[in-house]
């Protein structure tokens, strides 16, 4: 029956990790059904730490997408306005404060520069 003893001789306080026990924690960690806190305190380290390694080693977590809300308004009809030529509109109210507003046929590059030209402004406040 051997045991296994590590003998700390210097005053060293970091330990030192290579770059493949590192992807090996990792990969442990990210495993289905795996729990983060369990991989880190068998291996001796902090949690924090293993997800810091996570980060450096798969980057950033994606981010989720972001839908807009889109609120249907009764036509110019129902308001008592006349309607617009071609018949149809569109009103689109961007977060950044800008405001577009499109009647009739329009070619499509020109709403797609301007939806580009008003998502970029910046925020009114």
């Amino acid at each position: 029956m051997t045991k296994q003893i590590e003998v700390i001789t210097s005053v060293e306080r970091r330990r030192r990790w290579s770059r493949a026990e590192k992807e090996r924690l990792v990969a442990a960690a990210i495993e289905p059904g795996a729990v983060a806190s369990e991989v880190a305190r068998a291996a001796g380290i902090d949690t924090s730490q293993l997800f810091r390694w996570r980060r450096q080693l798969c980057g950033p977590a994606p981010s989720a997408p972001v839908f807009s809300s889109v609120a249907i308004v009764p036509g110019p009809e129902a308001s008592g306005l006349a309607a617009p030529v071609g018949g149809s509109a569109i009103e689109i109210e961007f977060a950044t404060g800008g405001r577009m507003r499109i009647t009739g046929s329009v070619n499509r590059s020109t709403v797609s520069a301007l939806i580009k030209a008003l998502t970029r402004a910046k925020r009114r406040r």
